[in-house]
């Protein structure tokens, strides 16, 4: 016999679930040999992402600072230079992706929403690097290959979010 669940305890657990999933994406990620320094599939945004659609901005912000948060905790980040990176680009995506899906939607897709995000991540990195440790202009020759590394790992995360809401499974958590 299951006992039924108020609606919001019911997303607070939802949302719960999905921070620890980009938890153990994150984790998970940070031990799978980047082939440059700055590129990452970016897996744990998958749940920043499914967040932003399936309640909005806000709950997708109490995600990503959550997941930023515990990640950096459970990998010994927390005080080194890769948190205030970690931060700033969640920040900027979720920021630039919450603003996408809400006056760019259609028609932009969740594919474009999450190239977006992306970029804004990647490049808010570039910019805070620029602003706290490499004062040279040289810096930006990065950019080339960051907004290329975006639109693919942008897009092989939005496509996942948009197979896996597509699906409909997961359309039954915005109850």
């Amino acid at each position: 016999m299951s006992i039924p669940m108020p609606t919001s305890n019911r997303k607070l657990v939802r949302l719960a679930l999905l921070v620890s999933v980009g938890l153990i994406l994150y984790i998970f990620e940070a031990h799978i040999p980047q082939p440059l320094p700055w590129v990452r599939i970016g897996l744990a945004n998958l749940v920043t992402l499914l967040a932003l659609i399936l309640w909005g901005f806000w709950e997708a912000m109490a995600v990503l600072l959550l997941r930023v948060l515990l990640g950096s905790v459970f990998t010994g980040t927390i005080l080194s230079p890769i948190f205030p990176f970690a931060l700033a680009g969640g920040l900027a995506g979720v920021l630039i992706m919450g603003l996408a899906w809400s006056y760019l939607c259609p028609p932009l897709s969740v594919v474009g929403v999450s190239i977006l995000g992306a970029l804004a991540h990647n490049v808010s990195q570039l910019i805070l690097a620029y602003g706290l440790y490499i004062r040279r202009n040289e810096l930006f020759l990065l950019l080339p290959p960051i907004v290329l590394s975006s639109l693919l790992t942008g897009c092989v995360i939005g496509l996942i979010v948009a197979l896996v809401t597509d699906r409909g499974a997961i359309r039954s958590w915005q109850t």
